[in-house]
């Protein structure tokens, strides 16, 4: 069963602006290559034999770039949260299998693949990142090294992006590069295109498990898909819905455990980072 956070990132990524301006910027250097009009689903799943039965293989997110009506190229995403010191097999599997099937004639031309492992991990990624690497402990003699074809994955760290790379995304995405390297003190007036996917992402890149609420929550803050609204005050109306569930619930605790009111407006102040008047505004209220 798929996590909750890939499920949310898969949904976020779906969208074809952002999946071109993914493209645009981590492959192509913020140029317009990648129209997302010319972006289509294709299918996440290859086929393979295993030993005993027939077997399938999921990709995250697999894109379909037309021109004349034809496949020009395959774009797969895969989505890491972990390292994986096998990733280039898998990645290896991904591809072999759209290539078979362009091999069997299951396709109608012939199409290059091109796989982008997008990397939402707090660590660095240190894996190997081709073929070559993989086997440099075999001390394998030169000339049958020069014979293995060395598969390179393609690896974007995303929350280790250089502010000029960040920058060039034009989409929802830039929102969420920035958030990424910034943290809960990161604003921005950018205008906000899928505010519930959006939502979903970002509390989920924050550790919350439960994001089914997010349209119930955007409902009560009255915000609508089609309203345009820049991403700080988008921000701000959550984070203040959020307050005002959180302040009443600290002051409370704090209070049934006997904790001091300086103590427990100090803590406030340091959690929150609200001004001295709202926190001695809410401590009037509920303590």
């Amino acid at each position: 069963m798929e996590s909750t956070n890939d499920l949310v990132t898969k949904n976020f990524e779906a969208y074809p602006d952002v999946a071109a301006d993914i493209l645009n910027v981590l492959l192509y250097e913020g140029k317009n290559e990648i129209k997302e009009e010319n972006l289509l689903a294709s299918p996440t799943e290859t086929l393979y034999q295993g030993k005993k039965k027939l077997r399938n293989q999921l990709e995250d997110i697999a894109k379909y770039d037309m021109a004349d009506g034809e496949i020009r190229t395959v774009y797969l995403f895969a989505n890491q949260t972990k390292k994986d010191p096998d990733m280039l097999l898998r990645k290896a599997g991904y591809i072999g299998g759209i290539y078979r099937e362009q091999y069997e004639r299951k396709t109608q031309n012939r199409f290059p693949v091109i796989e982008l492992v997008l990397y939402w991990g707090k660590r660095r990624w240190n894996e190997n990142r081709s073929v070559h690497e993989i086997f440099r402990d075999k001390k394998l003699p030169a000339k049958t090294m020069s014979y293995v074809d060395d598969l390179k994955l393609h690896v974007f760290e995303l929350r280790n992006l250089p502010e000029k790379v960040r920058k060039r995304f034009q989409s929802d995405m830039r929102i969420v590069v920035d958030y990424l390297a910034e943290g809960n003190d990161y604003r921005s007036e950018q205008k906000v295109v899928h505010k519930e996917a959006l939502i979903k992402l970002l509390r989920v890149l924050s550790g919350d498990e439960n994001v089914e609420d997010t349209e119930a929550i955007l409902q009560e803050m009255n915000v609508k898909e089609e309203d345009e609204i820049s991403m700080c005050e988008l921000f701000d109306q959550y984070t203040r819905r959020g307050r005002a569930e959180v302040i009443p619930a600290m002051i409370r605790t704090c209070k049934r455990f006997h904790i001091s009111y300086q103590d427990t407006a100090d803590s406030i102040r340091r959690e929150l980072k609200l001004p001295d008047s709202e926190i001695e505004e809410n401590m009037k209220l509920y303590w």
